[in-house]
């Protein structure tokens, strides 16, 4: 395996390693608030990710290469409100996406196929995830304080389910 390939996979591995974890602190606080929904649909995101980080993993082992997984940041334990928590969720979705674009477009260069596949995949998902992430945001602005609309966000929210092996998450 190309050498700047392998780095740039790991490099997506950590990514995605570092949201695993910043999703989970983010769950952990929700649910501290008593947002029990929204703790729930960031705790499967958290996981979501985590899937994303053992499949390049997979990914990278099958095609003869090391893997290096490095330490991971401190995660904050505070993320202000609903609505700036999830803002942070969509602003980290978008540096994904522009993580996964860039290294689509060198991965191009490099002519390498087979791996342009498996990142072009995970770039397919994040117009999802940015959709979805957006969608809160949007709903969490529209019910502005009113506590009774974040109610019922955070209950829609706990109804997501876990993403089928393989797939996207459903929404929430």
């Amino acid at each position: 395996m190309n050498e700047q390939i392998q780095k740039l996979l790991n490099n997506l591995i950590q990514l995605e390693h570092v949201s695993s974890t910043l999703y989970l602190a983010m769950s952990n606080y929700m649910n501290r608030l008593n947002y029990k929904g929204m703790g729930s649909w960031l705790r499967l995101q958290s996981e979501e990710e985590r899937t994303h980080m053992l499949k390049l993993i997979d990914y990278l082992v099958d095609r003869g290469g090391t893997v290096e997984l490095s330490s991971l940041p401190a995660q904050p334990s505070e993320f202000g409100t609903p609505l700036e928590t999830f803002q942070k969720v969509l602003e980290h979705e978008k540096f994904v996406t522009n993580s996964y674009r860039q290294a689509f477009q060198f991965i191009n260069q490099a002519n390498d196929p087979q791996t342009l596949v498996i990142v072009q995949d995970f770039l397919r998902e994040q117009v999802d995830e940015e959709a979805q992430a957006q969608t809160i945001v949007d709903r969490l602005k529209i019910a502005q304080n009113n506590p009774a609309a974040i109610f019922i966000l955070d209950q829609e929210l706990g109804q997501r389910k876990a993403a089928p092996a393989g797939g996207a998450a459903a929404q929430g």
